[in-house]
């Protein structure tokens, strides 16, 4: 009982020091590519994120949790865009918003490097590694708060989640993700 008591003073201790920012959905989005057949890339994106980042560089931990609603996806047609979002791909009218929840985060010289979580996507969660292609915390001029976010790319295999239009017919599986994240300290 004593090692249960000292383990959870331990957690609330990391929690009190680790600092809370709020996505900024005007800095916010995650954007995919995915080849069409070997001949071009399709693209989309999703915008209006929102959630929160629990952040402490000097410890070296952190927490993310980000909900993506599916119904900002936005793609080169308003007709791509519908099909995007029909039952075909991201079935919207069932699944709603997909969610990214971090398990563990990575850091060199105080920077963010990776974040391992869950994705969930078409009700099925699987994990992700996203990448830091840069990583900053600055002081916002026009928000008056610190403000930390970076640059993030992943691949997945869409089948994992039973995306599967046109895997058969020789359309790739591998996904590229690029997620943009700014967020507000609170």
């Amino acid at each position: 009982m004593k090692k249960i008591v000292m383990l959870a003073a331990a957690i609330t201790a990391v929690s009190a020091n680790a600092a809370t920012y709020k996505i900024d959905p005007y800095h916010a989005n995650a954007r995919f590519s995915i080849d069409h057949f070997g001949t071009s890339s399709n693209v989309g994106g999703f915008y209006n994120l929102t959630g929160e980042l629990q952040l402490d560089v000097e410890k070296g931990t952190g927490s993310i949790d980000v909900t993506i609603p599916v119904s900002s996806l936005q793609a080169s047609s308003q007709d791509f865009t519908n099909h995007l979002k029909s039952a075909d791909l991201f079935h919207a009218e069932k699944f709603p918003e997909m969610r990214f929840v971090s398990t563990k985060f990575h850091f060199a010289d105080k920077k963010v490097t990776e974040v391992e979580g869950n994705l969930t996507l078409l009700g099925k969660t699987h994990p992700v590694t996203l990448k830091a292609t840069k990583f900053n915390c600055y002081q916002s001029p026009m928000l008056k708060a610190e403000v930390c976010g970076g640059d993030f790319v992943t691949t997945i295999d869409r089948s994992q989640w039973g995306m599967n239009y046109l895997v058969d017919v020789g359309m790739t599986k591998d996904v590229e993700i690029a997620i943009q994240i700014e967020a507000a300290k609170q």
